[in-house]
């Protein structure tokens, strides 16, 4: 059996995957009660980023942590491919929960089912991600500890979801964050205590990727991607404040409305009498001409003869 030391660089590593993890949650829960409060086109996409931050977190936390894995006796190496499956799965499986939670009619049938696809879309992209592993040697697991490692995947997936629909103030969020990123960050190292690996010494090159080569550098992509999403949903108004915004707006209209109804008084009606000219009420006495009725006719006087 080979020596497995699952924070090689001391608490550098587990530090780091907690606060991706918290980060990450903080972000998915805002997006999630964003979702909640709109409608139409604009809750989708929220539900989108919202599937999007949390896959995103999960996934570099776990691959934070691994760079922390070492084994004495061999190398480990990456398949790409397969470690790239595992973020496909991670987005596909936590999207669908969260639609599931977003859309649901009954809000207590939803929550289970998005709780428990989306825990078992967790467990699956750690699974996946260590089934990526190339080294020298046979890993084995512990059925018992993986199986708990899979149900407090799928209790941080409810418990997170649940804070989406009932938690609003940040403040709130803040601490369920934490809450979640501890219960992800957990997840892991109980699924890590799970791996045995027996080493079989060898001096043939392992194929795929190392973790500086390939984890490292794509961590760092989508640890970018959260932060450019996080500025986002800061900056983005909040369905209270388009509200507010919107009543602002309105009575600022109505008020600009006031001055032109005071001077379309001003100048007064127009009113119309019989067949006769027009005039304007309010602008002052109309001159003789307008008013009067038809002049008599002018007699012109005769000479004196």
């Amino acid at each position: 059996m080979g020596h497995l030391d699952h924070a090689a660089y001391g608490w550098l590593t587990p530090v780091l995957s907690y606060v991706m993890a918290t980060i990450g949650a903080a972000l998915g829960l805002r997006c999630t009660v964003r979702a909640l409060a709109a409608t139409g086109p604009s809750r989708r996409n929220w539900l989108l980023t919202a599937a999007s931050a949390f896959a995103t977190c999960i996934w570099t936390m776990h691959f934070i942590a691994m760079l922390g894995f070492h084994i004495t006796g061999t190398e480990i190496h990456y398949n790409v491919p397969l470690t790239l499956l595992s973020l496909l799965v991670a987005l596909l499986v936590v999207g669908a929960g969260l639609f599931a939670v977003g859309y649901g009619r009954d809000r207590g049938r939803s929550l289970v089912l998005g709780g428990l696809t989306t825990g078992l879309g967790v467990a699956s992209m750690h699974y996946l991600g260590m089934a990526a592993l190339r080294l020298h040697g046979r890993i084995s697991y512990d059925p018992l500890i993986v199986g708990i490692s899979v149900a407090l995947a799928v209790v941080a997936a409810t418990a997170a979801l649940w804070a989406a629909l009932h938690i609003r103030s940040p403040l709130a969020v803040a601490g369920a964050s934490l809450l979640m990123g501890g219960a992800v960050s957990s997840m892991h190292y109980t699924g890590m205590m799970a791996v045995g690996v027996r080493v079989t010494p060898s001096a043939q090159a392992l194929p795929g990727a190392t973790a500086l080569q390939f984890i490292f550098p794509l961590a760092v992509g989508l640890g970018s991607y959260l932060f450019i999403t996080a500025a986002f949903v800061a900056l983005s108004p909040t369905a209270d404040e388009r509200a507010a915004f919107a009543s602002a707006s309105a009575s600022a209209s109505a008020s600009a409305s006031v001055p032109l109804s005071v001077s379309a008084t001003a100048s007064g009606p127009v009113s119309v009498e019989g067949s006769g000219p027009v005039s304007a009420a309010g602008s002052g006495p109309a001159p003789a001409s307008a008013t009067a009725g038809p002049r008599p006719p002018v007699r012109r006087a005769e000479p004196t003869r």
